[in-house]
């Protein structure tokens, strides 16, 4: 029989996708009022791979990734997914949004997105919301799954989440 043990902190990592990127500075300080201070920062990435929000924000579209200080519980991803919802509508105008933000945590074995639309491969995990695993982690890399994202399969994105990791490993390790 299985006994059930407490799931360990995880590192929380934003991901934003926007057009103007001067809208970053007064994100990044709503999402760190919120979630804590920001340890690690992402170079800008193109955001090249597929026209899905262009309609609605326009092009060219850039994705930057904020990993937080704090350490999160798994169990908060879906309220922080409803939270992020909230803040897109804050910035948004005329109904279209200005950025897209995508929350998710980071284990040594994972990499998992919120996401509000479910699919095959998605688990509930309450208040409307699914995980999306994204990436595993297996021998020394993050690898891809059929149904990664384009964006986190690129191995620039994948290095970051590199960094993350590693950083987020020294950091369990000295709290313990």
């Amino acid at each position: 029989m299985s006994q059930p043990e407490d799931p360990g902190p995880a590192k929380l990592i934003i991901g934003l996708i926007m057009k103007d990127k001067k809208i970053l500075k007064p994100l990044a300080k709503e999402l760190s009022d919120i979630y804590g201070p920001v340890d690690m920062v992402s170079s800008w990435f193109l955001f090249d791979y597929t026209d899905y929000y262009e309609p609605e924000m326009g092009s060219p579209l850039f994705r930057r990734m904020l990993a937080f200080q704090d350490l999160i519980e798994q169990s908060a991803l879906a309220d922080i997914k409803n939270r992020t919802n909230a803040i897109e509508k804050k910035f948004s105008e005329n109904s279209s949004r200005n950025v897209n933000i995508d929350p998710g945590f980071l284990l040594p074995e994972r990499f998992v997105l919120a996401t509000g639309k479910n699919f095959t491969h998605r688990i509930y995990i309450g208040k409307r919301i699914y995980a999306d695993l994204t990436l595993i982690f297996q021998k020394g890399a993050f690898r891809k799954l059929p149904w990664t994202y384009p964006d986190y399969a690129d191995m620039n994105m994948q290095r970051f989440l590199e960094q993350v990791r590693s950083k987020f490993l020294t950091d369990v390790r000295i709290k313990n």
